[in-house]
């Protein structure tokens, strides 16, 4: 994510995904007027037949050629390995069927441990975290189980765009194929009860869909799987 405070807004609860895969035309809609540098047919002779014209190229989705130019090797690094207090995020990406994901991406955008960003759009100014190596953003791609892991330090909280203060969090992106669009979630701390009651993101959601948004406990830091659809769907946000 490119801003330190997205609106975030809860999508409707899903009464089903409509179909992800590009609608692609039937074909070619006829028009009216003669092609671009076309001379008009002399008097008297046959009437030429219209000329096509063709509608727009269909989007694209964002996979699977997200693994030719979005990945690279250091990635999955928010800070450099050997960082003191570094923790791994952890998880599975599953679709509607419950079927792990082997081809997705996941990319995190977090504040550094003291609550900031270095970035112009933090609106107490850009600045360097204290952290050697920060970088407050992470890729990691799904391996043949949708496994993915990101290396980082746990952020602190923030303000909110309303004077509030934000608990603790990550903001996750998924790209995978067949989206049009990336898919974009929060990462809330299980051991952040008090904050999180108070975060007005969370406080936004139906209490019984915001356990979806909440990591659990792991011995090297916390585990977040993230389900596309289904019965468990993780809360994802329309910004």
């Amino acid at each position: 994510m490119t801003e330190q405070h997205p609106d975030l807004v809860e999508q409707p609860e899903p009464t089903g995904h409509p179909d992800l895969t590009p609608a692609f035309g039937s074909g070619p809609t006829v028009g009216t007027a003669p092609a671009v540098g076309t001379a008009p047919p002399p008097a008297g002779s046959p009437a030429l037949a219209p000329t096509p014209s063709l509608g727009s190229t269909p989007s694209q989705t964002v996979g699977p050629y997200l693994h030719i130019g979005l990945l690279w090797p250091d990635g999955p690094d928010v800070v450099p390995a050997g960082t003191r207090g570094e923790i791994w995020i952890r998880g599975q990406v599953f679709d509607g069927a419950g079927a792990a994901v082997p081809d997705a991406l996941v990319e995190s955008w977090q504040a550094d441990p003291e609550g900031r960003f270095d970035h112009p759009d933090d609106p107490r100014g850009a600045r360097r975290s204290a952290v050697p190596g920060f970088r407050g953003f992470g890729r990691s791609a799904t391996d043949a189980e949708g496994r993915y892991a990101i290396r980082t330090l746990k952020p602190g909280a923030l303000p909110g765009p309303d004077g509030e203060t934000e608990a603790p969090h990550l903001n996750l992106s998924v790209f995978a194929r067949g989206l049009l669009h990336r898919l974009v979630t929060r990462l809330y701390f299980p051991d952040e009860a008090a904050a999180n009651f108070a975060d007005p993101v969370l406080g936004a959601i139906d209490p019984a869909r915001r356990p979806t948004l909440i990591a659990r406990p792991a011995p090297d830091g916390f585990r977040f799987d993230i389900h596309l659809q289904g019965p468990d769907e993780t809360v994802f946000f329309a910004l």
